[in-house]
Order: structure tokens, then sequence, then C-alpha cells
């Protein structure tokens, strides 16, 4: 797909206004929408779903008859939910940064936020406590999900309540409060000393499960997928909103490294190798370091490269017509693809599978959930961010003029 139609300035269109310090290399132009990002949105979303369906078996779903199947599958996948996550944390930082403007405000990005995630996120809380989650669910986790606090509790019965995949929107919802802010102390960064900072940074989330062994109790729980961890050090680790603001600002100060034009690149492929072979690596450290630390540089070093690639127009495997469009429905999908596989397997009779049918049945909640997910965003995400992402305002004629939208995130690959 051709990129040549939406380059743009860090300000606009080309030549309507100079570059910022700090900014893109003055004179270069940048392409506003990043279609290789966009499109690895689905693959990191995927992950997370073969990781949500190994989990079924540990919630209540028995859909494999074969207990040894079924932890050779989990044990296959353990930490690929992690790294989509991480993943998607990071990203969310370097898009939200490539596609700001000095002429937003932050009430306006806040709207823009809420308008996104929000009306998706409430919509699939219903459909899960409909689905399976309301008979198992006081009122008390459930409003604490609703409102998406749950991140906030060091117990998986509240993080992961109602839908096991909306903690991680609990998380982000911080992100988005402190984008701004966070944005205005990383551009007063002198550009020599971005990469710097980027170092420092990673060092910090590799250093985090370090620190929460150290500076954490282990107390007496621990994870019923993994027995030697502790859910307290887990908790603080990996799902505690606060240490994982450096995933997302890892993303911001990527993104302005790029632009300031001192990043080395690697390339796509490169990195991609890099990424495999430290979710290899993962199988020998513990889970605690599995899920995040081990992964986060080769998984910067690929949201880089994508950017890269898609600003100098050079061909990539996630640029075509159907990623780009698996990308746009992918938020959906991870909201709903839990929802989707265990309302499936109950209208199939709550069966247990062999391992063929429980192939074909996978198969089939892929399929399924790709087809709420585009109902969602066909229906309630893409209208209500298009009508009431930016208020309108009334031009001197009197007529009404939809307000210019210089931080739309979706633009860059939507954060």
């Amino acid at each position: 797909m051709s990129t040549d139609r939406t380059r743009v300035t860090e300000h606009g269109t080309v030549g309507t206004a100079p570059p910022s310090a700090g900014s893109a290399t003055p004179g270069r132009t940048r392409v506003n929408r990043l279609d290789s990002l966009t499109g690895l949105r689905f693959p990191a979303a995927f992950v997370v779903f073969l990781y949500h369906a190994a989990l079924l078996a540990f919630l209540g779903v028995p859909w494999l008859s074969s207990g040894s199947a079924a932890t050779a599958y989990y044990d296959a996948v353990a930490h690929a939910g992690a790294l989509g996550v991480t993943f998607f944390f990071m990203l969310s930082g370097f898009v939200l940064t490539w596609s700001a403007r000095d002429t937003d405000t932050a009430p306006r990005f806040w709207r823009r936020r809420f308008l996104k995630i929000v009306p998706n996120y409430v919509l699939v809380w219903a459909l899960a406590m409909v689905v399976f989650a309301a008979p198992f669910t006081d009122m008390t986790v459930g409003l604490l999900n609703l409102f998406m606090i749950q991140v906030w509790y060091p117990d998986f019965a509240i993080n992961f309540g109602v839908n096991p995949a909306g903690w991680s929107l609990g998380v982000e919802a911080v992100f988005y409060l402190l984008f701004p802010l966070l944005l205005h102390w990383i551009k007063k960064i002198p550009a020599h000393r971005l990469n710097l900072w980027v170092l420092g940074v990673a060092a910090g989330i590799v250093a985090t499960p370090l620190l929460s062994e150290l500076l954490v109790p282990a107390g007496t729980a621990m994870m019923d997928t993994e027995p030697d961890t502790s859910v307290n050090q887990y908790f603080f680790s990996y799902i505690l909103p606060l240490p994982r603001v450096l995933d997302f600002a890892l993303g911001i100060l990527v993104a302005r490294s790029v632009m300031a034009g001192r990043w080395r690149d690697i390339g796509m492929l490169w990195s991609g190798v890099l990424l495999a072979a430290s979710y290899a690596v993962g199988y020998f450290t513990p889970p605690i370091y599995s899920t995040r630390a081990v992964c986060v540089i080769p998984a910067a070093l690929l949201i880089a490269a994508g950017a890269i690639a898609d600003n100098e127009g050079r061909f990539t495997l996630f640029r075509n017509r159907a990623m780009v469009w698996l990308g746009d429905i992918s938020f959906a999908f991870y909201l709903v693809h839990y929802t989707v596989m265990v309302g499936v397997w109950k209208l199939l009779g709550s069966k247990s599978y062999s391992v063929p049918g429980a192939v074909g049945l996978m198969v089939l909640f892929m399929a399924v959930a790709i087809l709420v997910s585009w109902a969602l965003y066909a229906l309630i995400e893409r209208p209500i961010t298009q009508r009431w992402s930016n208020p309108r305002k009334k031009p001197a004629g009197g007529r009404p003029a939809a307000e210019s939208q210089p931080l739309a995130a979706r633009s860059a690959g939507d954060g």
C-alpha cells in the first residue's frame, strides 16, 4: 500500500510550517500513517489470543480432553501473551508521539482516547458478564473492572476478573493520563542524549523483575500456572501501572530518537530475528523475567524499524491491505477474543475435544473473533471516533466545521 499520499512534516502538510527544534531532520518529510505498525498490531494481538486459549483449562473451560496436551500447549505459549502486551505498550507510546502536534491540547487528546477505548471496553465488559462472568463475579470486582481500576489491587481474581484481557486497558488509561506530561518532558531532552535515555529506561525495565524479587515480600500466594512465582512479585513487575509506565515512556523515547535522526536502524528482518530469539530465551528464564525483560529491546528495535521502513517507502510484509485491515480491528479483537472463545465453546455444548478437534475449534474461535471484532470496529469504534473525536466549532459564518485533528493517533497506526 503506497504511503506517498500522506507525507507530512511534524506540523502539517509539507511546506506549511518549519520543523520544531529536536524533531525530525530539518527539511525531511515523514509519513503520517505508519501502515507497517498498524499491520504489526494484529500479530501482537494474535499471540495474546494463543496464550489465552492455553489459559482456558486453568479458568474452568476444559476444552482439551488430554491433560498432557493442555500442559504442552501452555508450556509452548507461556510468555507469548506477555510479549504481545509489552509490544502494545511500547507501540502505543511510539505512535502517539509520532503523530503528536504542538497545536494540540491535553483535553482534546484525552477526549479522543476516551472515545477510542471506552465504548468498546464497556460493551465487551457487559458481553463477558452475560456470557460467563456474572455467576462468579461479585459487585465489587465487577465495578473495579468496569472502571478500569482493577490493576491497583494485588489480587489476580480482581486483576483478571470479568474480561481477562481488560486489565491492560486499565494500565493504558494511566499512560493516556500521563502522556501530555511525559511528552512535554521528553521533548526537552537534547537530541544527542535521547539514546542514552533509551538505554536507561530499557535498563529500568530489565531491572524491574529483580527489584520486585528483592523489595516486594513474596507472601504465600503463588501463581496457579507458575507455582514457583509469587503473586505479589509478579503483580508489581507485570501488572501494576507505575512500573509499566517505563514501557510506554520507552516507546516515546524511541519515537523521538527516530524523528530526530538519531536511531541506528537494523531493519525489520534482523529486529524480528532478535525478537524471536528473545522469546526462545524466555524459556530459560524465570517467568517474572520472560514476561517483559527479555523482549523489551528487540520489540523496540522492531517498532522503530517498521516506522523507518514506512517513512522511507520500503517494502514490508505488514503494509498490505489484509494486514492493515487486521491491524485496524486489532483493538476490538484483543478485547473480545476471550469472551468469544468461551461463548463459542458453550454454544457447542461445553465439551472436551481431542487434539485434532481442538485445532479445529481454535480455527473456529479465530474466525468468529475476527467477525465480531470487525462488527465492533465498523459499528461502534470507527463511527464514534469519526463523529465525536474532535469538538465542532462554528466559524464566523455560523456554519459548523469540524476542528482539525493534529494529534489523531489513528493516522500513525493508532495507539
